[in-house]
């Protein structure tokens, strides 16, 4: 089950990496174009870059936040031997939810939803953290 478990988890690696070499090449380009100035944005000016830099920022931004839980709930369950195919599963629901939490934000970013996918994932986030917690304590 390790390996199963893992895979949802380079899944979501890999999302945090893609919306970071995105961000990379968004504000390089809007550098290169002339849209903002880099002495303007280098100690900051989140709100100089142009609207399509800002969504990308903001989605790597939550690749980064509520996703530690999830890292540390699978770094919990593998060596307590707790991850078995509903925990896979839920994890699946998770990172499929926030691959289209990250869509949404970098493309059209309906507010609605966007938070829809978010709030999707954080009751599944929940719900494994509840199934581990479980599986932990009536051993």
């Amino acid at each position: 089950m390790t390996k199963a478990a893992l895979i949802p988890v380079f899944a979501l690696v890999l999302l945090a990496l893609f919306t970071g070499v995105a961000l990379g090449l968004s504000r390089s380009g809007a550098i290169r174009r002339r849209e903002v100035r880099m002495k303007d944005v280098a100690l900051g000016g989140a709100d100089l870059w142009p609207e399509r830099v800002r969504k990308i920022a903001a989605s790597y931004a939550n690749q980064l936040e509520m996703p530690v839980l999830f890292y540390v709930l699978v770094a919990l369950a593998l060596p307590l031997e707790r991850a078995d195919g509903v925990f896979i599963a839920l994890e699946w629901v998770y990172v499929v939810l926030r691959y289209a939490h990250a869509y949404i934000h970098m493309s059209d970013n309906v507010v609605p939803r966007r938070f829809l996918a978010f709030a999707g994932s954080a009751v599944t986030l929940l719900v494994l953290w509840v199934y581990f917690a479980l599986r932990v304590l009536l051993a």
